[in-house]
């Protein structure tokens, strides 16, 4: 069987939610856990739209939160698929908050969730390839493989059975930590 092949933007999903006091934590800002709820949703949707098949949550590799999102905002997510391998895809969402009195927007979250397709029987599937068809597509495709590549050094380095905490005390030093035995 020949593979086939989509776009990003076949897949690209956009949401957008007005955020309420009930989404507040105790500071007044909108709970990031609500917003990792959402960023769950939305990359469930968009692998979902391009494997047309239920997928489920893998790992969320990135989180960045860069600006408080406050009550009375507009947030607005968009997602598209960054990356794809033989049953999974990586997710790449950005969200902004609107203020809607002003129209001023900012740039609140950067998020990169690796989502897998799964048939009826919760095995694995093969998914579509992904056509790349500009600079930044290829960019944030070899992002995800970087990111992939770091992930793939640091349980090596660090998760093996002959790992010695004495190589890695001059690291330490070098942080508020004691090391106690």
């Amino acid at each position: 069987m020949s593979i086939q092949y989509k776009s990003a933007k076949a897949s690209r999903v956009s949401i957008s939610e007005l955020m309420l006091p009930s989404h507040s934590n105790f500071s007044g800002k909108i709970h990031g856990g609500y917003i990792l709820s959402l960023l769950d949703q939305i990359a469930f949707t968009c692998a979902s739209k391009h494997s047309r098949a239920y997928c489920v949550t893998a790992s969320v590799d990135t989180v960045d939160f860069l600006n408080p999102i406050e009550v009375g905002e507009l947030v607005t997510m968009r997602a598209s698929i960054n990356y794809v391998g033989r049953t999974s895809m990586v997710v790449g969402i950005r969200v902004e908050a609107e203020n809607i009195q002003t129209g001023a927007v900012k740039h609140c979250n950067s998020s990169y969730i690796t989502m897998v397709a799964r048939d009826d029987d919760g095995k694995g599937i093969e998914v579509d390839g992904l056509l790349l068809e500009n600079l930044t597509q290829i960019k944030r495709f070899l992002k995800a493989l970087k990111r992939m590549e770091m992930k793939q050094t640091r349980t090596k380095e660090f998760d093996h059975k002959d790992f010695v905490p004495e190589t890695y005390m001059n690291v330490l030093a070098k942080y508020k930590v004691k090391v106690v035995s």
